[in-house]
């Protein structure tokens, strides 16, 4: 725990500086239009130019400006943790600890498709706690037994105890990953309580809108797929619009789901336009894009109330890792053939 006064004024004019230079929606537009090595050539003129120029010896094409994305992002954030002091730092390390529940997930997915550990490295960003010696561990190993043995004394390893057996008996991913998620929030909510002013309200509501909205897609998924899960497998603790009752109840309801979600309070105004897309559209991947941009815009309308809080480094965090991802589907898309609007499709744009 670090000690000594938070610097949140210093460490948000930081921000709003990266912020500032981050692509545009009009900037998406143009990518689209191109393929991965103009891609790659148009990221050269941006704040990626440093990682593209010193992986351009070893890398083209997609994988270039795939370990680029993630360079650049693992450094945004090393940044963030580099400016910040006492308990802004100690909350910025606790909520980073996300790209360790990404790199988790998609090193546990790796083993289960036998994928090569190269290509699992691709994917992997390294923001998080993990060092990466203990990770290079965990890419190399075969089994998840081994992954859970390496991970013994992380606040991961409990949880992926408790749900290797309904992963064995199951032979699916999902109580792995949800138990991923859960030992995540349950540490970022232990010490924080359930504050209703100040900024460390601020902080725990957007926890727990972004529970909220994991506990949404997770349902709609359940509820579009008609698969014979458990709810509770799926059911993160910590947030406001459901319960587990809630969620036994509706996930076999699709349309009396997407009605939960809208008279709630909170977010029954914001997600309006969302849900109408989803009943127009009959498409989960625009919902689940459409709650990504609600969660995007729920964090900065935070930031605008308490500037001075924890929540424009969240905001930002948040919109970094959106970028990154936009890119990284116009670069997948344009390999693979798919036209303008199919990728457009992919983007989160607000």
């Amino acid at each position: 725990m670090s000690t000594g006064a938070s610097n949140p004024e210093y460490v948000n004019a930081r921000v709003r500086s990266r912020r500032a230079a981050m692509l545009s929606d009009e900037d998406y537009r143009k990518l689209i239009r191109m393929g991965p090595s103009e891609i790659a050539r148009f990221m050269e003129e941006t704040e990626y130019e440093q990682e593209i120029n010193a992986l351009g010896t070893r890398f083209s094409g997609v994988d270039l400006i795939e370990y680029a994305l993630n360079r650049n992002l693992a450094k945004h954030f090393d940044d963030l943790l580099e400016w910040s002091e006492g308990q802004l730092y100690d909350r910025i390390v606790r909520y980073l600890r996300k790209f360790d529940v990404w790199n988790l997930k998609t090193i546990v997915r790796g083993i289960y498709t036998d994928s090569d550990p190269e290509e699992i490295s691709t994917d992997l960003i390294r923001a998080g706690e993990l060092d990466d010696g203990t990770i290079d561990r965990l890419i190399e190993v075969d089994s998840i037994e081994d992954v859970i043995e390496i991970l013994d004394g992380t606040i991961f390893a409990e949880q992926l105890e408790d749900a290797y057996e309904a992963f064995e008996e199951s032979g699916a991913l999902v109580p792995l990953e949800n138990a991923l998620d859960r030992a995540f929030y349950e540490n970022l909510l232990e010490d924080l309580g359930r504050p209703r002013e100040g900024p460390e309200a601020k902080y725990v509501e957007f926890l727990e809108a972004e529970i909220d909205f994991l506990n949404a897609r997770n349902a709609l998924r359940l509820a579009r797929s008609g698969a014979d899960l458990d709810p509770a497998a799926y059911y993160i603790d910590g947030g406001v619009l459901f319960d587990e009752s809630d969620l036994n109840r509706l996930v076999g309801d699709y349309d009396a789901l997407v009605d939960h979600i809208a008279e709630n309070k909170r977010y029954g105004d914001r997600l309006s336009e969302a849900l109408d897309r989803l009943r127009d559209a009959d498409s989960l991947i625009q919902f689940e894009h459409a709650l990504d941009a609600a969660l995007l815009e729920y964090a900065d309308t935070l930031s605008s109330v308490y500037p001075t809080s924890i929540s424009p480094v969240l905001s930002f965090v948040l919109a970094k890792e959106r970028e990154v991802e936009n890119i990284r589907a116009i670069a997948r898309g344009r390999e693979v053939g798919l036209d303008e609007n199919e990728i457009e499709e992919e983007l989160v744009i607000l």
